[in-house]
C-alpha cells in the first residue's frame, strides 16, 4: 500500500497529501506558461508605450490578486475537492454547479490542455533535434499531434499513479522556471552594449490606443495571469487547507506579478517599443541580440520548461471537478471512481485525456474551442467571487480562517472587472461570446435529463 493510501480518510475520499509548498507551486506553475514570453508584443501593439504596458500589468496583477483573495476566503472556509464547483453548488444550487462542470469538463479544461500540449510541440520544433515535428507522420496526422497526444497521456499516467509525486514534479519544474526567468532577465540587464534605459521612453505609433487598446492589453495580461484559481480544485487534498490555501493563492499571484514585471522590464531594456510590438517572440529576440543564437535557445528552453510545469499542474487539477460532481450525483457516477491502489480520480483523469486527445486530432480547431471557453471562464470567475457575499450573509457565524482584506470593495472590484470584460467580449468578439453562452445554456437540458434519470 502506498503512503497516499495510508493517509486516506476513507475509500470515497481523496487523501490530503499536498503541502503549502505544493499548493503554491501549483499556482505559480500553472500561471506562468508561455504568456510572459509572448504577450509583451500584444500589449505593446495595443497601448503603444512602456508606461501604459506597466499600467496594464499592474491592473491585471491587482485584479488577479483581488480574485485570489476572494477565492482564498471561501476555499479556507470550505476546503473541498472540486473547488469552484463545490463553492457554486453551496451558494447557488445544483444547476449552476452542473453548468460550470459541464463547460469545464467538455470544453474549457480539455481545450486548455490541448493548447498547452500543442504549444509545447511548437516550442520543441524550434530545436534541430525535433525538426521533424511539423512533418506528416501518416495520412493527415503530423508528428507534432502524435507527440502532443503522447505527452498528454504520459502526464495523465503520472497523475493517476501518484498525486504527491505529480506535485513534486510540478514543484521542481516551477522553481526551475522561476530560476530561468531570473537568469534571462539578468542576461538582459547585464548587456551594456545593447541595453538602454532610453527604451522605456520610446513609443509605438501604430498602437490601437484608447479604451479598446487598453482592454485588449488587459485581456492579454489576464490571460498571462490566468490559472490562479485551479489550486482551489485541489482543496480537498491539501494539508492544513485553512492556512495553506490562502498562502498559495495570495502568495502565488504576488510571486508571479513580481516575475512578470521583472521579465517585462528586461525585455524593454533591450528592445524599444516598436521592436517589441512587431516581434512574434520579443523575449527570444531580446536574448538573441544580447547573447546570439545561444540566448534565443535559452528562451526556448525556458518556454519548454515553463509549459511543462503548466501542463502537469493543469492536468492534475482539472479532473477534480467532474470527480466531485459525479460523487454528488450531478455527473455520471463512474467518474467518481477512486483508483484502489493509487487513491487518485483515475476515471476523471482518463476522460480528460481522451477529450484533450480528440481536440488535438482536430488539428487547429481546438483554438476556436478555447476562445469559446474564455466567456464562460470569466462568467464563473465572477459568480465564484460573489459567493463571498452569499456566505457572509448566509453563514455569518461560520469560522473563517482567512478574511479577504478590503471587503466588500476588493471582491466587488473583481466582479465589476469581470463584468466589464464580459461586456467588452460581447462587443469585440460577438460570435465567440454568443457561442460560449450557447454552450453553457446547452447544459440545462442535459442537467434536467440527468435529474430525471436520477
Amino acid at each position: 500500500m502506498t503512503s497516499e493510501a495510508a493517509t486516506a480518510p476513507s475509500a470515497t475520499e481523496l487523501p490530503r497529501v499536498l503541502t503549502a509548498t505544493h499548493a503554491t507551486a501549483i499556482v505559480v506553475g500553472i500561471i506562468i506558461g508561455s504568456g510572459i514570453f509572448l504577450v509583451p508584443r500584444e500589449m505593446m501593439a495595443a497601448v503603444g508605450s512602456s508606461r501604459m504596458v506597466y499600467t496594464v500589468w499592474i491592473a491585471g496583477g491587482l485584479l488577479s490578486l483581488f480574485g485570489a483573495m476572494s477565492y482564498a476566503e471561501v476555499a479556507a472556509m470550505k476546503p473541498r475537492v472540486g473547488g469552484e464547483y463545490a463553492f457554486l453548488r453551496d451558494a447557488y444550487g445544483d444547476l449552476t454547479a452542473f453548468l460550470y462542470t459541464w463547460t469545464w469538463t467538455l470544453i474549457a479544461k480539455p481545450a486548455s490542455i490541448a493548447t498547452i500540449s500543442a504549444g509545447l510541440m511548437r516550442v520543441l520544433g524550434t530545436f534541430s533535434l525535433f525538426a521533424f515535428l511539423p512533418r506528416p507522420a501518416f495520412a493527415h496526422l503530423l508528428w507534432s499531434q502524435v507527440f502532443a497526444i503522447a505527452a498528454t497521456w504520459l502526464i495523465t499516467l503520472l497523475n493517476i499513479v501518484s498525486t504527491r509525486n505529480s506535485a513534486n514534479v510540478q514543484t521542481a519544474l516551477t522553481w526551475l522556471k522561476v530560476l530561468m526567468i531570473v537568469v534571462i532577465a539578468g542576461f538582459c540587464f547585464a548587456s551594456l552594449q545593447h541595453g538602454s534605459w532610453h527604451n522605456y521612453t520610446t513609443t509605438f505609433r501604430g498602437a490601437r490606443g484608447g479604451f479598446s487598446g487598453f482592454m485588449i492589453a488587459l485581456i492579454a495580461a489576464l490571460w498571462a495571469y490566468d490559472g490562479w484559481s485551479d489550486v482551489s480544485q485541489m482543496a480537498g487534498e491539501v494539508k492544513q487547507p485553512q492556512r495553506s490555501l490562502p498562502l498559495a493563492l495570495v502568495g502565488g499571484v504576488a510571486i508571479v506579478g513580481g516575475l512578470y514585471m521583472l521579465a517585462n522590464a528586461a525585455i524593454q531594456y533591450v528592445l524599444p517599443a516598436a521592436a517589441i510590438a512587431l516581434s512574434d517572440r520579443p523575449a527570444a529576440d531580446a536574448l538573441r541580440l544580447v547573447a546570439g543564437n545561444a540566448g534565443a535557445a535559452l528562451v526556448s528552453i525556458g518556454m519548454a520548461v515553463s509549459i511543462c510545469a503548466t501542463f502537469v499542474g493543469s492536468s492534475l487539477s482539472g479532473a477534480r471537478v467532474p470527480f466531485a460532481a459525479a460523487r454528488d450525483g450531478l455527473f455520471p457516477s463512474p467518474l467518481a471512481a477512486i483508483h484502489p491502489r493509487f487513491r487518485t480520480p483515475a476515471a476523471s483523469l482518463m476522460l480528460q485525456a481522451v477529450l484533450s486527445s480528440l481536440l488535438l486530432l482536430a488539428v487547429g480547431r481546438f483554438q476556436a474551442l478555447f476562445s469559446l471557453a474564455i466567456f464562460s471562464e470569466w462568467l464563473f470567475y465572477a459568480l465564484t467571487a460573489a459567493t463571498v457575499f452569499v456566505f457572509r450573509h448566509r453563514e455569518p457565524d461560520t469560522p473563517r480562517p482567512y478574511r479577504v482584506t478590503g471587503y466588500p470593495v476588493v471582491p466587488a472590484l473583481f466582479i465589476l472587472a469581470a463584468a466589464v470584460l464580459l461586456v467588452f467580449s460581447f462587443i469585440d468578439q460577438p460570435f465567440n461570446s454568443i457561442a460560449g453562452a450557447a454552450v453553457i445554456l446547452c447544459g440545462i437540458p442535459v442537467h434536467l435529463f440527468f435529474q430525471r434519470r436520477k
